[in-house]
């Protein structure tokens, strides 16, 4: 733990907490299944996606990628295409303005994904890195082109692959800013001595991004200032990377989000096409269109890293644990730094006598790694769980049970408080929906013809994050109300949650009320990652609905015709419409009277929240019990789920309608890295051989059976309306509780995703 952290956490033991928030207890609009604003719009097709604004002369650009992985350009030979019909321009390390590097994603506020010199190189860092760009005046004529552009490389040795890189694997001096490693106690000692162990080795492969919606931007540059619609998860860092990398003043990029088809971490930073598209416009002095094919993204945008993690567990005879060691080794390509945090559940979960925890990373030539739903939780609880579950059957315990014997009072390893943890609620809820107890003890005992059945119990976890946040609430005349933040919404019901919150908290119909977001010209926002946004956005709406009172009273308090005369903001709150006297709710003003009285069209107010202190006074995380029965034909070795049933435990939940969905979404992403996805890579040239969703796998309707969704529902006093974010935790324990499934339908123990038909034969 670094001297910084400790003296935080020593600060933090005087900060005070939260006062309870009233709107928490308030059920009108919080907390109820209400149908997404936007949803009308998306199902009928009237969505507008970046890619599909109708701009008056536009052009199109498609991009040339290298087909080595380590080396440098030669030569480049653009004649061909330069003559092609259509051609505009093509931009290539030759003729390409100078550029600068945005710094990487998480520091400043910026969205940077490499630090290499897109273009303004003739160095090669991964096979699929962009050389060149081709502008014409169709879509069709662009990629055409793009097929003409020759060029000759000077290739050079590439490591590609993670088992052949352990030899240079190197310890980082922090993962996402925690430490790298933790000792507690000697756990190598006490596992040697333990009267019962596990020491297993598992591994999960790369994958990559398949959002629905194709990466894809539309680039507009007019007198030093740039327009891009761009289906970005983070519109500020989109807005101030671009501003970086082409040496603009402050707000001349604005970057336009109404509608992201997916993201899932994919669509959180600037990739070499935003900053192409962009440098296009430039250099055309015309609107260009940029938009990737499947196989584009595969080639240009980054995903998930490959995994090689050590999970070795101590216990005595009653299955308390001893000793906990999680170890392992991801990589990073040769031009960023992103470590996936896979030991960061094993940080948290479970109460053990000693632990050791450490992350190695290696550098390959590959497309820069990146954030990928639940990065590290979900690859680092397969195999904490997978480990746990071999364990039980050591000790002869139920797999729940041993869990339950382990949970801690305090966080294991940073000693703090939970703020809220509920785990034993969510098992016992989803052990008794899935008549777990009807589970028989033996492995390989259910049979239905060919088909072999078992069940599987799993935890996740993932961390409850806030961002500093701005927002900005107009209330207006009419009595209608509108919030703006730069936030995002791709699906997770952003929208929907905050206009709710919004009427909640002033007593306003939904009808009345509206949320504005997409927009880096709108008040900061953060980006949509690490399931962040939802009670990032919550407490600035708060806070600037405090702000909002305060103005409205100063209107009206010094008015002696005013009901609201002498109040003061502690004296009054909203309700039906207005502010009224808290010892007196008969007693009071509607908006409309009070801009009325004043003579005013609207107010505005504009609020700002701090740095989120309370996630180094308190651990705070979200919690999951997964419980899956399998199906497995012993002939074929087919797999099939036959019941899964998610037990969440992530505060107060703000719209039950769309937080199942996020469920159900996120475990659905999880049976797909169980059972089917997979990034191949030709060890010799490093070339992804995989690139499409013919033949990279993620689940279909056939796959995914009826999801089984709970929920505890209760809120952490320590969080805006008692929230936590929601949209990664579904995915975390998946991975490991269909694989301990299998092992109990078949006595097969898989230890390297995904679970495919030959390792089950």
């Amino acid at each position: 733990m670094s001297i910084v952290y400790r003296v935080i956490q020593a600060v933090m033991q005087v900060v005070p907490d939260r006062a309870r928030d009233e709107v928490i207890d308030q059920h009108q609009y919080l907390g109820q299944p209400i149908d997404r604003v936007d949803g009308r719009e998306k199902v009928t097709g009237t969505a507008t996606f970046s890619a599909e604004y109708k701009v008056e002369g536009l052009t199109h650009a498609a991009l040339v990628y290298s087909t080595i992985a380590s080396g440098s350009i030669e030569a480049i030979d653009t004649a061909d295409a330069e003559r092609a019909p259509g051609v505009i321009a093509v931009i290539t390390h030759e003729n390409a303005p100078k550029m600068h590097v945005a710094p990487l994603l998480g520091h400043g506020g910026y969205a940077g994904t490499t630090r290499l010199e897109m273009l303004n190189t003739t160095e090669i860092a991964w096979n699929g890195q962009p050389v060149a760009v081709v502008v014409a005046d169709t879509e069709e004529r662009a990629e055409h082109a793009a097929s003409l552009v020759r060029v000759t490389y000077t290739a050079k040795p590439a490591v590609l692959m993670l088992e052949d890189a352990r030899a240079s694997a190197k310890k980082p001096d922090s993962v996402l800013n925690m430490e790298s490693e933790i000792k507690k106690g000697n756990a190598e000692e006490l596992l040697r001595s333990a009267p019962f162990s596990v020491d297993r080795t598992y591994e999960t492969p790369r994958h990559n991004h398949n959002a629905i919606e194709l990466h894809g931007a539309i680039a507009i540059w007019k007198d030093d200032s740039v327009t891009l619609y761009d289906p970005t998860q983070f519109v500020n860092g989109a807005a101030v990377s671009l501003e970086k990398i082409f040496g603009l003043k402050k707000g001349a990029v604005r970057v336009l989000a109404p509608f992201v088809g997916g993201g899932f971490g994919g669509k959180g930073g600037i990739w070499a096409h935003n900053q192409l598209c962009v440098l296009a416009a430039k250099v055309t002095g015309r609107p260009v269109r940029l938009v990737l094919s499947r196989e584009g993204v595969f080639r240009a945008v980054g995903g998930r890293t490959a995994s090689s993690q050590r999970v070795a567990l101590g216990a005595d005879e009653s299955g308390k644990f001893l000793s906990v060691i999680h170890t392992g080794i991801t990589s990073q390509s040769t031009t960023n730094t992103f470590q996936e945090p896979h030991t960061f559940p094993v940080r948290h979960l479970y109460a053990s006598e000693s632990f050791f925890i450490s992350q190695s990373i290696v550098d390959l030539n590959s497309s820069p790694n990146t954030f990928m739903r639940a990065p590290g939780e979900s690859i680092g609880t397969f195999a904490l769980e997978s480990a746990i579950d071999e364990l039980s059957y050591e000790l002869g315990i139920d797999p729940i049970e041993l869990r339950m014997r382990n949970e801690p009072t305090v966080d294991p390893t940073a000693g703090t408080e939970f703020s809220s943890r509920h785990l034993r609620e969510a098992y016992s809820f989803g052990a008794e929906r899935f008549h777990w107890a009807r589970r028989p003890a033996a492995v390989a005992s259910q049979r239905d013809g060919d088909w072999l059945i078992g069940q599987g119990v799993a935890t996740g976890t993932y961390p409850m994050y806030r961002y500093p946040t701005s927002t900005r609430i107009r209330l207006r005349a009419d009595g209608t109300a509108l919030a703006q933040t730069a936030s995002q919404e791709m699906g997770m019901g952003t929208a929907t949650v905050q206009a709710q919150h919004l009427a909640e908290r002033l007593a306003l119909p939904m009808s009345k009320v509206r949320f504005e977001y997409g927009d880096s010209s709108l008040p900061a926002g953060m980006v949509a990652g690490g399931s962040t946004q939802t009670v990032s956005i919550a407490l600035a709406i708060e806070h600037g609905s405090e702000e909002l009172k305060k103005e409205l009273l100063s209107l009206v308090r010094h008015n002696p015709d005013s009901p609201l005369h002498g109040a003061d903001a502690e004296s009054v709150h909203n309700r039906k419409g207005g502010l009224y006297r808290r010892n007196d709710p008969n007693v009071g003003e509607t908006y409309v009277s009070i801009l009325a009285r004043a003579r005013k069209e609207f107010v505005e107010v504009e609020a700002h929240t701090g740095q989120a202190f309370e996630i180094l006074k308190y651990s705070m995380h979200s919690y999951c019990a997964q419980f899956c029965e399998v199906r497995v034909n012993a002939v074929t070795g087919e797999l099939r789920i036959a019941r899964f049933l998610g037990s969440f435990d992530t505060g107060r939940i703000l719209n039950p309608k769309t937080a199942v969905s996020q469920f159900r979404g996120g475990i659905i992403m999880g049976i797909g890295l169980a059972m089917t996805e997979e990034t191949l890579v030709d060890s010799r040239t490093g070339r992804i051989v995989n690139p499409s969703l013919a033949e990279y796998h993620v689940p279909v309707q056939a796959d995914v059976p009826d999801l089984d969704i709970l929920f505890t529902d209760i809120p952490d006093p320590y969080t805006p309306l008692g929230a936590h974010g929601i949209g990664e935790i579904g995915i975390t324990g998946v991975g490991a509780a269909i694989a301990n499934a299998v092992y109990h339908a078949t006595g097969k123990r898989i230890r390297s995703l995904p679970i495919t038909l030959d390792k089950l034969m």
